[in-house]
């Protein structure tokens, strides 16, 4: 029952990911179906990454969406949160020189500082070279909260309260890690 529910949201998902694409003026990453990006301000707090990158408010970054549809689609069948996280993190892997090369004949390359996401999936993350930094506007964390928790539900095998209470972070790339590791 709850199977064919998730495959039923999945489904009406699909038909309404279309109009999300053309409101948010996302751009597919080439050669990926997971990972779609824009280039944004940033409206956070200021922060230094380790390599010595400084992202301030205003600051250009390329925002990296998740294609939560197609991801929660492979998903589905798949039984154990440890096979669900390896499947995640081998396709955005995959996806990342893609992104590289976007950055790099992107006309606004030397303005742009690196990458910004927001995930509750941050485990994992630093493998792949992004940093993790907590949210500091409380009213934005709790919008992350409400908005990831249906696709949290669509995703997972069974809810625990210790998983529902991991907080969205901002993951951070500067523009020198992804080309040192992606081009």
């Amino acid at each position: 029952m709850l199977a064919r529910m998730k495959l039923c949201v999945i489904t009406i998902w699909t038909f309404l990911d279309p109009l999300y694409y053309a409101f948010t003026r996302l751009t597919y990453v080439e050669d990926s179906e997971i990972l779609r990006v824009k280039v944004t301000k940033y409206k956070g707090r200021s922060c230094v990454l380790a390599d010595g990158t400084e992202i301030k408010k205003n600051d250009l970054l390329i925002k990296i969406h998740l294609h939560n549809v197609i991801l929660l689609r492979e998903l589905l069948g798949m039984k154990g949160e440890t096979s669900k996280a390896r499947l995640i993190y081998k396709q955005v892997k995959q996806a990342l020189p893609g992104v590289a090369d976007y950055l790099h004949n992107h006309p606004k390359k030397n303005e742009i500082k690196g990458l910004v996401g927001i995930t509750a999936l941050n485990k994992g993350s630093r493998r792949l070279g992004f940093e993790s930094i907590a949210i500091s506007n409380k009213i934005y964390l709790w919008f992350k909260l409400i908005v990831f928790l249906p696709m949290y539900c669509m995703a997972v095998s069974t809810i625990s309260g210790q998983s529902i209470r991991r907080h969205p972070m901002y993951l951070f790339m500067s523009k020198h890690t992804l080309f040192e590791l992606y081009r």
